[in-house]
C-alpha cells in the first residue's frame, strides 16, 4: 500500500549554494579537516563504517562520473551555447579541462556498455537495455583497487520487462557490474524515471516516492555515500535519467504541482538547469568535506540531444541528432575538474572516445587491469594534467544498437576533419556537419580515404 507524501517544491540546494557562493575557503577547510583524517589513516582507525582504512589506499583519489543523458554540447555555455543556463558545469570548465572533441556511440546502451568496459561494441555488445553479466567494467577494476563503489540514476542494462521477451533478464544487475551500492531508475521494471518514480535502492524498492522527483532520489543516495565514505577512496558513477524525454516539469519549474503534464519540450531548459544544479549538489557536498582536491570530476553526456530539441551554438542552430552517427549524434560536452590535479582553465582539442576512460582511470589508480579485459582505448590522464600525452590520431565506432528503427549497422574512423565509413562514404565533418555530400574531390580527401581506410582495415 502506497503512503501519501505531499509533493516538495524545495529540494536539498546546500551543498550546491555551497559551491556556487564560495562559501569555504577551499584550502583552510582541508588543512583543517586532512589533519585529522591523516591521523586516524596512520592509525588503522576504524572509518564510519566500522572498517579499519587502509593509509595506502586513503591516498588514492576519488572519481564521481556523471552521465547526463541525451545532451549534445551544444547546449553548454562553456561550449558556445546560448539556449540554456548551465553555470555550474560552465565554471567547472573555466576551472578545468574542456575537451572540445569528445564522441559518444548515438545511443544509450551502446554508450554505456563502451564507457564501462573500455571495448569497442563490436566486441561486447550483446543487445538494447542489456550489458553481458560476463563483461568485466570499471566498477570491477576499481573494486580491485580498494574503492568503495556505487552507482546512482539510470541502469536499463539487466533486460527490463519493458525489452523483448528474449533478453529479459539476460543482462547485469549492478552487483554483476561491480557495484557495492546502488540506487537506480530501470533495474527490471520501468515506471516513471521523474515524478512519483519507480526506485530501486540496494535491491529494495524506495517507498517514500510519491511526490518525489526521481533525479532528487538518486542525489540524495550519491550525497550520502560520498559522506559515509569520505574517508575511504570511492567511485561515484552517476548516469544520470535527465534529461531524456519526456519533457515534463522539474521541482524548480513553475508547473511542477500541476497534476498532469504532457511531453512538452519547453521543459527542457528546466530540466537542462536541473541537471546543472544536481551537479553543483555534487561538488558542493566534495567541497563541505573537503575532498575536492582528492577528488576527479568528470561530467560528459551519453549521446547527442533528442531530435525534437533546436539549440543556438554561435549564431548557429543545431538540432539534436540523437540515434545517429554525425555530430549531432556523437559529439558531447566532456568536462574534467580537480583543483591541484587538473590543469584550470584548459581546452583540450586530442580526440576523445568512450573506450578511452577505463585505461584512465587504471593509469590513475594504479589499478591491474582484471584477467581478459581488453582495452581499446588510450589514457588521457597527461591531458588532464595539461600535459601533452598521447593523444589519438584517429577514434573508431562501431554501431549496432539492435533497438526500434535503427537497423544498419554502421563502422566508421574519424580524425579531427574528416570521416570514413566502412560503406566507403568519406565526409569532410566541418564543411558537411548533417553529412549530405560524400566523397569531396581533391587530394586532401584522397590522402584522408587512404589512411582511414587503413586503419579500418586494421581493427579486428
Amino acid at each position: 500500500m502506497r503512503t501519501t507524501i505531499p509533493a516538495r517544491r524545495a529540494t536539498c540546494t546546500k551543498g550546491y549554494e555551497t559551491f556556487m557562493n564560495g562559501q569555504i575557503n577551499r584550502r583552510q577547510f582541508i588543512k583543517a579537516a586532512g589533519l585529522g583524517a591523516a591521523a586516524l589513516a596512520a592509525s588503522g582507525c576504524l572509518d564510519a563504517d566500522g572498517r579499519v582504512s587502509d593509509p595506502v589506499a586513503a591516498n588514492k583519489p576519488n572519481i564521481v562520473l556523471i552521465m547526463a543523458d541525451d545532451i549534445g554540447y551544444e547546449c553548454f555555455g562553456c561550449y558556445g551555447g546560448t539556449s540554456y543556463k548551465t553555470p555550474v558545469l560552465d565554471e567547472l570548465a573555466r576551472t578545468g579541462v574542456r575537451f572540445e572533441h569528445c564522441y559518444s556511440q548515438p545511443l544509450c546502451t551502446p554508450s554505456r556498455v563502451k564507457i564501462m568496459t573500455g571495448q569497442y561494441n563490436f566486441r561486447n555488445y550483446v543487445d538494447f537495455g542489456v550489458l553481458d553479466p560476463k563483461q568485466k567494467t570499471f566498477g570491477h577494476l576499481l573494486q580491485g583497487a580498494g574503492y568503495a563503489t556505487c552507482v546512482v540514476g539510470k541502469w536499463q542494462l539487466y533486460g527490463s520487462v519493458n525489452q523483448r521477451a528474449e533478453v529479459r533478464g539476460t543482462g547485469s544487475l549492478p552487483s554483476d557490474a561491480g557495484f557495492d551500492e546502488h540506487c537506480l531508475w530501470q533495474i527490471m521494471e520501468r515506471g516513471s524515471r521523474y515524478k512519483d518514480p519507480l526506485m530501486i535502492r540496494n535491491g529494495e524498492p524506495v517507498e517514500d516516492f510519491e511526490g518525489r522527483y526521481g533525479p532528487d532520489i538518486s542525489c540524495d543516495y550519491a550525497l550520502d555515500f560520498i559522506d559515509r565514505h569520505k574517508t575511504d577512496p570511492f567511485f561515484l558513477y552517476f548516469p544520470m535519467a535527465i534529461v531524456h524525454d519526456p519533457f515534463v516539469p522539474t521541482p524548480d519549474s513553475e508547473d511542477w504541482d500541476l497534476p498532469k503534464h504532457k511531453n512538452n519540450t519547453k521543459y527542457f531548459p528546466d530540466m537542462v538547469a536541473y541537471m546543472d544544479k544536481m551537479v553543483g549538489r555534487i561538488v558542493g557536498k566534495l567541497d563541505e568535506l573537503g575532498l575536492r582536491e582528492n577528488t576527479l570530476v568528470l561530467f560528459i553526456g551519453d549521446n547527442g540531444t533528442h531530435k525534437s530539441i533546436k539549440s543556438e551554438l554561435a549564431g548557429r542552430i543545431i538540432q539534436g541528432n540523437k540515434g545517429e552517427t554525425t555530430d549531432a549524434g556523437t559529439r558531447v560536452p566532456f568536462i574534467a575538474n580537480q583543483p591541484g590535479m587538473v590543469a584550470s582553465g584548459n581546452v583540450c582539442g586530442d580526440l576523445v572516445d568512450f573506450s578511452d576512460f577505463v585505461p584512465t582511470f587504471a593509469e590513475l589508480t594504479g589499478a591491474e587491469a582484471l584477467e581478459g579485459m581488453i582495452m581499446d582505448g588510450r589514457s588521457f590522464l597527461p591531458q588532464l594534467r595539461g600535459e601533452k600525452g598521447n593523444p589519438k590520431e584517429w577514434i573508431f565506432c562501431h554501431y549496432d544498437p539492435r533497438w526500434g528503427k535503427w537497423k544498419e549497422v554502421k563502422r566508421f574512423v574519424r580524425d579531427k576533419r574528416w570521416k570514413l565509413y566502412a560503406r566507403g562514404d568519406l565526409y569532410d565533418v566541418p564543411n558537411d556537419t548533417l553529412e549530405q555530400n560524400p566523397n569531396p574531390p581533391g587530394r586532401e580527401a584522397a590522402e584522408a580515404r587512404k589512411r582511414l581506410q587503413a586503419v579500418l582495415d586494421s581493427i579486428k
